[in-house]
């Protein structure tokens, strides 16, 4: 006897999809994220920023150090020939006297050299460097064929390479950023938690001076507590200096966000089906409140770095933030402090881009975080 079955034949879709476990908060997360156009180039501008201030010798085409002509404007790319005939291979001019003098001073009129172009590739050969300290090479991501500078962004007062000193900067600058935030998270997100949970008399004094930190106007005391290290400190305390004053001043306002996050989590039945049953204190924080505050802290840290960036920026256009012989953007937008410099010499500002960029990434892939873990 032949046996019939009443269930319909499987969908299409049904036989392609694999059958799987439930999705984990992190790929729910995750696929959130992926719909959210700015936040994953966000995204991927970190990365980028992240990689080339981690190898940052192999992406700059010159040597920082290296002095050329002062003030050199930037040399722009070219796919012509001194004929004005298009070639597929990019180069550049170099700036070079010619015949011609200047009708008011009578001195030579500098103009690009067309008879001595710099083809232009990727991974050529350049000035020498150690990376990591240890890797000794001579490779750069881009630059000219023949090892001669170019200097896409011009040169500043010193003659050295723009370009190359921004992306040696993003080390530092994004360094001080990540160490401030990382010292910040920490602090705040302990003492918020503790302070929230156990409640009581000592919420009450934790509190009292969470407000008494918060109280301080910062911008004043970060320019009087920085001028006290003496000019002739060693660069290291100095930027050490900077790092401590930052984070000393900034997990007071993480630590009250987390506090109020952990007072409505207190009173979650879980949490008090935890505290019924005996669990420690420890164990209730690290196991149950600690991972729904994660959320709202991987939010706040990825707006919290571009505030940091911006404000070692401006403490290092003012001279509070890093020393020679160290570079980050802060120090080099010093060369933009006066109006004539900025009127003459518009290429001195090309640090502000990184600074931009920087902001955007950190704010676009916050924002993106943000929409794709407030539903949860």
């Amino acid at each position: 006897m032949l046996a019939f079955s009443t269930s319909p034949p499987p969908l299409d879709d049904e036989k392609i999809k694999p059958k799987s476990g439930n999705e984990s908060y992190v790929a729910l997360v995750w696929r959130r994220l992926k719909r959210s156009w700015t936040g994953m180039g966000g995204l991927i501008l970190v990365v980028l920023l992240l990689l080339m201030s981690l190898f940052a010798e192999f992406v700059a085409p010159v040597d920082p150090k290296a002095t050329d002509t002062g003030f050199a404007p930037p040399q722009v790319i070219s796919f012509h020939d001194k004929d004005g005939n298009f070639v597929f291979q990019p180069r550049v001019y170099a700036l070079a006297e010619t015949d011609e003098l200047d009708p008011v001073t009578f001195q030579p009129i500098v103009g690009p050299d067309y008879n001595n172009p710099r083809l232009l590739g990727f991974f050529v050969r350049g000035a020498p460097y150690n990376l990591f300290g240890l890797i000794p090479g001579n490779r750069h991501l881009f630059g000219s064929t023949d090892g001669q500078p170019v200097h896409f962004l011009g040169t500043d007062k010193f003659g050295r390479d723009v370009l190359s000193r921004a992306i040696y900067g993003s080390r530092i600058s994004l360094m001080i950023a990540l160490t401030v935030v990382f010292i910040v998270t920490v602090v705040g997100t302990t003492v918020g938690m503790v302070s929230g949970y156990f409640g009581g008399t000592l919420d009450a004094w934790i509190q009292r001076f969470v407000e008494l930190v918060l109280a301080f106007p910062q911008l004043p005391l970060y320019l009087a507590l920085t001028s006290l290290i003496p000019v002739t400190a060693p660069t290291n305390v100095f930027l050490a200096f900077v790092i401590i004053v930052m984070s000393a001043l900034g997990w007071a306002q993480m630590s009250r966000e987390v506090r109020g996050k952990t007072l409505a989590l207190a009173r979650i039945d879980y949490v008090r089906a935890a505290m019924a049953v005996g669990a420690t204190d420890r164990r209730i924080i690290l196991q149950h409140i600690f991972p729904n505050v994660m959320s709202h802290v991987i939010v706040t840290v990825t707006l919290a770095i571009p505030s940091v960036v911006l404000l070692e920026s401006f403490l290092g256009f003012l001279g509070f933030a890093v020393k020679p012989p160290l570079i980050s953007w802060g120090l080099m937008l010093q060369d933009t402090s006066t109006y004539s410099v900025i009127g003459s010499y518009p290429w001195i500002l090309s640090p502000v881009a990184f600074v931009l960029v920087t902001v955007f990434a950190f704010n676009a892939l916050g924002d993106g975080l943000r929409d794709a873990i407030d539903p949860y």
